[in-house]
């Protein structure tokens, strides 16, 4: 689970450097993006070794580490091959993730690939742009003429990310709830579920609308204030949403 998790949030920040213009953030923003994504990736093969997920992995964390290295210059061309090497690496990584309630009856369908990289994509992009755009706020304490442009687009792509995360959970519920009761108290994945929805999907959403309204009038210290609140909420909602996975097989 910590090796999902870590991919999740390592292709997400990738995946979020495509917002972001190279003549607006310095160079050192993608770099340090890219060490934290190879931090992320050694986590994740140390946790995930022995598994086929081990050998995209390892792909992963010289794609980043090459990539890390390769910013210290200004817009390199190269920089963007390893960010291309990086993220098929850790997509495909997550693509062999062994599904959950592996060997469990047929009585416990198993979420098919499609969906589990539905699942692991919206996730990914929920994640990665909601600490990509808390980094950006932090920028603006070293360049503080800097545009509120990227601020704005990233808090748009937090938006995005919610609403595709929405419709995959509630299809995956949807799903669910055809075989499953959402008033047995006694089922454990009943208990859970609020917990998922309103720490993962209304508080993120709540704050991170406080916070574009905060970056509108360029207040843009207490924007990323209120992305400190998102990050733990969004870190909580999807450690919870992967408890809920493998205990259901669906992506609740």
């Amino acid at each position: 689970m910590l090796a999902v998790f870590c991919l999740r949030l390592a292709l997400g920040m990738l995946a979020s450097l495509l917002f972001l213009s190279h003549r607006q953030m310095h160079a050192r923003f993608f770099r340090t993006h890219f060490l934290t994504a190879l931090g992320l990736c050694i986590v994740a093969l140390v946790t995930a070794w022995g598994t086929p997920m081990v050998v995209p992995t390892a792909i992963a964390v010289a794609g980043a580490f090459a990539g890390s290295l390769v910013w210290i210059f200004d817009r390199p061309p190269a920089g963007w091959t390893f960010w291309t090497v990086t993220v098929f690496a850790t997509t495909a990584a997550l693509a062999l993730t062994d599904p959950p309630l592996k060997g469990m009856t047929e009585g416990n369908p198993v979420t098919p690939l499609a969906g589990r990289l539905a699942n692991d994509v919206t996730a990914a992009l929920l994640l990665g742009s909601i600490v990509t755009a808390m980094l950006v706020g932090h920028s603006y304490l070293i360049s503080p003429a800097l545009s509120i442009r990227p601020l704005m687009v990233q808090l748009a792509l937090i938006g995005a990310a919610l609403a595709l995360r929405v419709v995959v959970s509630g299809a995956a519920l949807a799903f669910w709830t055809r075989e499953h009761s959402l008033t047995n108290l006694n089922d454990d994945v009943v208990l859970f579920l609020p917990v998922r929805w309103l720490i993962g999907i209304v508080g993120p959403a709540f704050f991170g609308f406080l916070a574009y309204r905060t970056a509108q009038i360029r207040s843009t210290q207490s924007a990323t204030g209120i992305l400190y609140v998102v990050v733990v909420l969004a870190f909580l909602g999807e450690l919870t949403a992967l408890v809920l996975y493998r205990n259901t097989g669906f992506p609740l």
